[in-house]
């Protein structure tokens, strides 16, 4: 392996482990609030 190829997947493992944390962390929070969206609309009494 060259020092080109050391670097670029150097750079490549950088980049992919600062970017799936924050994925996955939009991930959960979108999942947690559908979620929690269809908790509250099933408690709710309808008054119509």
């Amino acid at each position: 392996m060259s020092l080109i190829d050391g670097i670029l997947l150097t750079l490549l493992n950088t980049v992919a482990c600062l970017a799936l944390p924050k994925l996955l962390v939009i991930l959960s929070t979108k999942r947690q609030k559908t979620a929690t969206s269809e908790v509250s609309n099933s408690e709710m009494p309808s008054f119509s």
